[in-house]
């Protein structure tokens, strides 16, 4: 009856109307008739291949949704698809009907041919183009953007960063020195933050920014701020069964094993200090690689007690100094005499 799609005779013919139609079979002994009326008007999958070549645009009409894609004809006869997954270069859509409604006119552009099986395959995302190949160019590494929070996840946060784009935030690049055990501890969907491009995968479509990178890394300077030998004060925040940690600043902890702690025999730290205490401790030794501070109690003593024979030493050596004064003093005067 048509080249195209024909949901019900009378779409296209009322009784009573003349027409004209072609014999396509003749069966005498059945006396049957078979008879065609596109047939009299050329088959338009003739010159597809010409009218719609591989990378051109076209425009046409949606006639029908499915799960897997949008069926658009381009003229009576001719319909192309539109997958899916050709809908959009950065979202994900799950039915065709969240971008297409039928009816609508549509431009897209030819992807394949394929004439003996009468398919022609569309692109509606190629019409624009791809936001993965100048995104590059648009916020190159180092460039502080400002987003909105879109997605939280166990491994990080999500900000938006362009039209359909993500920048994926790890948790491991959220902070240099808090111990964050899930992003949704500081972060919640709606919030505004600012972090600094890291890395972007064009062929993998990955977008990679850090928070921490704002500001500099405390660690830069932890071994000169804490140099061996440096006297420190800090809050119990651990006791464990090898030791005890203190917090000297944000995020930035110490620990004193329990060898460390006293030169008394120590049974269990829990019997020394309990959190939330303060104390002092001398640090021993810096690790910027793992990011640790050994720290010593019993340090402090051993300082304290090396301070008070350096005192009383220097206090003899002075009494000495000041008797042999006198001793010569005296002596000078007897000559004198």
């Amino acid at each position: 009856m048509s080249w195209g799609r024909v949901k019900h005779p009378s779409d296209i013919l009322a009784v009573g109307d003349k027409i004209n139609v072609k014999v396509l079979k003749f069966d005498k002994e059945k006396e049957r008739v078979s008879l065609g009326l596109k047939q009299i008007t050329p088959d338009p999958w003739l010159n597809v291949v010409e009218k719609y070549p591989v990378e051109a645009k076209v425009t046409g009409k949606v006639v029908s949704l499915t799960d897997y894609g949008a069926f658009i004809e381009l003229e009576e006869g001719v319909e192309g698809l539109i997958h899916v997954s050709e809908m959009s270069w950065t979202k994900r859509v799950k039915h065709p009907n969240k971008v297409l409604s039928i009816g609508d006119e549509v431009e897209s552009v030819v992807l394949a041919l394929d004439t003996d099986n009468r398919r022609i395959s569309l692109g509606l995302k190629q019409v624009e183009p791809n936001p993965w190949d100048v995104i590059g160019e648009k916020f190159p590494i180092g460039t502080i953007i400002e987003g909105q929070v879109k997605n939280i996840t166990d491994f990080g946060i999500f900000v938006g960063v362009d039209e359909g784009i993500d920048g994926l935030v790890h948790i491991s690049d959220l902070s240099w020195t808090k111990r964050i055990k899930h992003p949704s501890e500081a972060f919640k969907k709606g919030d505004v933050v600012k972090a600094v491009v890291l890395n972007i995968d064009r062929e993998n479509e990955r977008f990679s920014l850090g928070l921490k990178q704002l500001a500099s890394d405390p660690w830069d300077t932890v071994p000169t701020r804490y140099a061996p030998g440096t006297i420190v004060k800090g809050q119990v925040t651990s006791v464990t069964d090898f030791g005890i940690f203190l917090e000297l600043e944000e995020g930035i902890e110490g620990l004193v094993h329990v060898s460390e702690l006293s030169k008394e025999k120590i049974e269990s730290p829990k019997e020394f200090a309990n959190v939330g205490d303060d104390l002092e401790a001398a640090v021993l030794q810096v690790d910027t690689v793992d990011r640790k501070i050994a720290l010593s109690i019993k340090n402090i003593d051993v300082q304290k007690e090396k301070a008070e024979v350096d005192e009383f030493l220097g206090a003899q050596k002075s009494a000495t100094s000041n008797l042999g004064d006198l001793l010569q003093g005296a002596m000078g005067r007897k000559s004198d005499d």
